[in-house]
């Protein structure tokens, strides 16, 4: 075999071998998910709350989670009268970098203002299935538990 040869083969083995090393390290490293709940009823606000706990913990918060909540539901994050469980375990959930955002509209037919949910909360001015559709159009997996 000729030297130039020689030379080739063992460029091109190098250049493999690095080139699995990098997939491996790739490989071993879990994608970061993108998560959008969806809450309506009023019944499944502790339900859902605990499935997003279960999420961070599951993931190891290696998850960015939205939680859009409109209709009946939004009553339960209403800063008065609020439940100390339930307050506290959204509480907990922001921390962990819960993003959450109550429907413009349901505020607005519910006379409620950012300033009456708990700590938190933006507004999905365009409503809440919009903001859903639009969080789906940037790659996050819908839930609607």
């Amino acid at each position: 075999m000729r030297r130039r040869d020689m030379f080739r083969a063992v460029l091109a083995g190098t250049g493999t071998f690095l080139g699995l090393r990098v997939v491996q390290a790739v490989a071993t490293e879990p994608a970061r998910q993108k998560v959008a709940y969806h809450l309506s009823d009023l019944d499944k606000v502790n339900f859902v709350l605990g499935n997003i706990k279960n999420h961070y913990d599951g993931t190891g918060g290696n998850v960015d989670i939205v939680l859009v909540v409109h209709g009946p539901a939004l009553a339960a994050f209403k800063s008065k009268g609020i439940s100390a469980a339930i307050s506290g375990r959204f509480a907990s959930l922001v921390q962990q970098g819960l993003n959450p955002h109550a429907c413009a509209n349901t505020m607005q037919g519910m006379d409620i203002s950012l300033t009456d949910l708990l700590d938190g909360f933006h507004a999905a001015d365009k409503g809440g299935v919009v903001k859903l559709a639009e969080l789906q159009g940037q790659g996050y997996v819908y839930l609607r538990p």
